[in-house]
């Protein structure tokens, strides 16, 4: 069961606005992973829906999260239908991001009071996604539309939250240009666990990293 709400999960990450976005088949490391990113200030990651074995591992994640990492709300990514986001949800999900916008998504999320942020690359999007009720809109892919995007889009929709994922560095220059254009949060994946560093389960240079970023955005909120 989920231990934020919609609100709650928006609240998280507008205070926290560095989310993980993060995908491994293996539990024991995962589980670090996320404390590592605990350790380090963060209170809200995405664990993507993108191997065979996503199931079992979130599922070993969400207890682990309850206990070692009370304050943090854990979401599913890479969800298209609603029949996914309903067995995530049933196995603990706080919140849904999606890579696109699915009405029926939206909707059983809503009825379940949790947060849903859908993704989008157009002002029509944006528009369609706000419009289904959706409290934050997850700009994807963010390497590809890029800050002035995010920048023009704030013109004529000034209230819409925007959290973007890809494109986004682990880097004070990074960060602060997506924060100035006008993201609430950003998302950050594998720039964020080089390969090397997951290959030496090296989790203090990630607790040290994690860190770093969440006083650099501190700075820019």
């Amino acid at each position: 069961m989920a231990l934020f709400n919609t609100a709650a999960t928006d609240a998280l990450i507008a205070q926290y606005p560095v989310v993980p976005v993060f995908y491994h088949e293996d539990i024991a490391l995962s589980q670090q992973i996320i404390k590592a990113c605990y350790d380090g200030g963060m209170r809200a990651f995405e664990f993507t829906n993108r191997g065979a074995k996503a199931l079992d591992v979130f599922s070993a994640l969400v207890p682990f999260i309850r206990e070692n990492c009370p304050d943090m709300a854990i979401g599913i990514g890479t969800i298209f239908k609603v029949e996914q986001a309903q067995i995530f949800v049933e196995a603990g999900a706080d919140f849904v991001v999606q890579p696109v916008i699915t009405a029926e998504v939206g909707a059983y999320c809503q009825a379940k009071n949790i947060a849903w942020y859908p993704g989008a690359a157009t002002l029509n999007e944006v528009f369609q996604a706000t419009e289904l009720g959706a409290t934050v809109v997850k700009i994807f892919p963010g390497n590809v539309v890029g800050p002035g995007f995010v920048k023009s889009m704030k013109g004529p929709m000034p209230h819409v939250k925007v959290m973007v994922t890809g494109g986004v560095e682990p880097t004070t220059e990074s960060l602060t240009t997506w924060f100035k254009a006008g993201v609430t949060a950003v998302g950050m994946g594998s720039q964020l666990f080089p390969s090397n560093v997951l290959a030496n389960k090296d989790f203090e240079a990630i607790k040290n990293t994690v860190a770093g970023l969440m006083q650099t955005v501190a700075g820019l909120q």
